[in-house]
């Protein structure tokens, strides 16, 4: 990144870019000045994007000696007051869960990109796949909320990066970026519209802290469900911690006390939906299979349902572009007609799990594929008119 793409961060201009490229602009363009990270492949091009970049618009480019010490200076940022961002894939995820839960109980705004490739362990560092989905909502250990986008364009890894910076600074939450690698390397002309109002209108912001600071309470409940933090130098007195806390911030194990923030952080999401929840349908409403997929898969299937219509079969699409909290309501509307519904998925199955747990009065049926090779067009059309035999049988 140089001082142009710094500028084009921020306006309208056509680029030919690849997802993480378009990933380290659609972070400046939200306002990220933080980014501490250990070099992944294949999220590395990010972290090299962002080292040039963020200096230009008087930002910080931090090399962690690894990826603990980078979730945990991303926090530190945040609570600083700066909207902060780490990149990673499969194996530096795994390494940051825990301070993962520690930024959704502490209720730490910060953005977390992962770039997904083989696994498990070490895997296929420069092959796709789709296996960090579970582990986006439940990596971590104990209750916890966590919003997770699943961006399937150039152009979307772009402006979901600048919405996951919107969320988390709105609702105090860490937010997870999951793409696979196919799309992150991907090359793409796209048009950097102000869809989301880019850089060059004002982004939304957290909750600061105002009134008198001997009444404030860190963690006190309000109509929203979202406390305001102390903005730092501001004179309030705050306590951040990872063990169980009352409304003070400070230490507890008074049940009372545990029960009600926890109930108010697991349903903090609920009056938000609105902004969080987001999806794509195409060819819903008269479909007799509807396919349920996400990333590279999701483009496949595309282009499946155009060669099912083209042999008179009627497909659909339903794609969840906000992964978590699972958008069940819209997922359930798009099926509403449907005979059956496929999940093709680059994993062993974890996307069908979620989508047989909503749907229990349809049939479900998946396509699994985790050797590093994409799920073609073809292979998903011919599973989807398989399908509709079965189901007239």
């Amino acid at each position: 990144m140089n001082a142009v793409d710094s500028a084009l961060a921020s306006k309208s201009a056509m680029r030919l870019l690849s997802g993480n490229h378009a990933c380290a602009l659609g972070a400046i363009a939200a306002g990220c000045r933080f980014f501490a990270g250990y070099p992944i492949t294949p999220a590395s091009e990010i972290a090299a994007r962002l080292s040039r970049g963020l200096p230009e618009v008087d930002g910080v480019f931090v090399q962690m000696e690894d990826e603990i010490a980078s979730i945990a200076a991303v926090i530190g940022a945040s609570m600083g007051g700066v909207k902060a961002m780490t990149a990673t894939s499969g194996p530096g995820f795994s390494l940051k869960q825990e301070n993962l839960g520690y930024a959704a109980g502490a209720e730490i705004p910060c953005v977390i990109i992962n770039v997904m490739r083989g696994g498990p362990s070490t895997g296929m560092p420069t092959r796709p796949a789709q296996g960090d989905l579970m582990q986006a909502r439940w990596g971590s250990h104990g209750d916890y909320p966590i919003i997770a986008l699943a961006p399937a364009s150039v152009r979307e890894i772009y402006t979901e990066t600048i919405r996951a910076f919107d969320l988390a600074e709105t609702l105090r939450t860490p937010v997870v970026v999951l793409y696979d690698q196919v799309i992150a390397q991907l090359t793409e002309t796209v048009e950097l519209a102000d869809a989301l109002g880019g850089g060059g209108v004002a982004r939304p912001v957290r909750k600061w802290a105002s009134g008198p600071r001997e009444a404030y309470q860190p963690y006190a409940a309000n109509e929203d469900g979202i406390p305001a933090m102390s903005r730092p130098g501001a004179g309030y007195r705050v306590h951040t911690t990872g063990l169980n806390h009352a409304e003070n911030g400070f230490p507890t194990q008074n049940p009372e006390a545990v029960e009600r923030n926890l109930t108010r952080l697991l349903g903090k999401f609920d009056r938000h939906r609105d902004a969080i929840d987001s999806w794509q349908t195409v060819g819903c409403e008269d479909a007799e299979v509807v396919i349920v997929t996400i990333g590279i898969t999701a483009r496949a299937a595309v282009r499946a349902i155009e060669m099912c219509r083209a042999r008179g079969v009627r497909v659909g699409l339903f794609r969840p572009i906000t992964l978590w909290p699972f958008p069940e309501k819209a997922l359930r509307e798009a099926t509403a007609k449907a005979r059956a519904v496929l999940v093709p998925e680059m994993n062993a199955g974890q996307l069908s799990l979620e989508v047989q747990r909503i749907l229990r009065e349809v049939r479900v049926e998946s396509i699994h594929r985790f050797n590093g090779e994409p799920i073609t067009p073809a292979e998903i059309a011919e599973r989807a008119v398989s399908l509709i035999k079965k189901e007239a049988a």
